[in-house]
C-alpha cells in the first residue's frame, strides 16, 4: 500500500517539473526569463521548461492561428562596417547628432520591440554616456 502511495505521489508531481516560463528582451537588449508574463504590450515567447539543462529536441517553428509558421525573431546582428574615412565620418556625424538629441529638452522616442516608447531620464543618461564614450573612442581625432 505504501509503495502505491509513493508511486501515485511521484506521478502527480511529474507535471510540476515541466513549467511555463516567459522570455522577452527589454529596451536595453537584456533578455529576461520569468514565470510571470512580462508587462502588457511587451513581445514575448513562451518557453516550456523541463527541469533539464540540455534541450530535449530542436524546437519546431510555432504555428500561428492562420496555419503559417512563426519564424523566431533574432537579434539584429549587423555585419561589421569597413573602417574607411567615409564610414568613420558617418559614424562620428551620427554619434554627434545622437548626443545633441539626447541632451535636448524634448522627449526622445525609442523603438522597443516594435512599440514606440519615450526614454526615461535614466535611459537618456545611459545613452548619452555610451554615445560620448564611442565618440571619444572613434572620433577624437576628427
Amino acid at each position: 500500500m505504501r509503495r502505491l502511495l509513493i508511486a501515485t505521489a511521484l506521478l502527480l508531481a511529474a507535471p510540476l517539473v515541466a513549467a511555463q516560463a516567459y522570455k522577452w528582451t527589454d529596451a536595453n537588449g537584456t533578455v529576461h526569463y520569468s514565470d510571470a508574463p512580462p508587462p502588457q504590450g511587451t513581445k514575448y515567447n513562451k518557453v516550456t521548461t523541463s527541469g533539464s539543462v540540455e534541450p530535449l529536441a530542436t524546437p519546431a517553428p510555432a504555428v500561428t492561428s492562420d496555419g503559417s509558421a512563426e519564424v523566431p525573431t533574432k537579434p539584429n546582428t549587423t555585419q561589421p562596417v569597413a573602417d574607411t574615412p567615409e564610414n568613420r565620418a558617418k559614424l562620428c556625424s551620427n554619434l554627434k547628432s545622437n548626443m545633441e538629441t539626447l541632451k535636448s529638452q524634448g522627449p526622445v522616442v525609442m523603438d522597443d520591440g516594435g512599440q514606440q516608447k519615450v526614454m526615461s531620464t535614466d535611459q537618456r543618461k545611459q545613452q548619452q554616456a555610451a554615445a560620448q564614450s564611442q565618440y571619444q573612442q572613434y572620433c577624437s581625432g576628427s
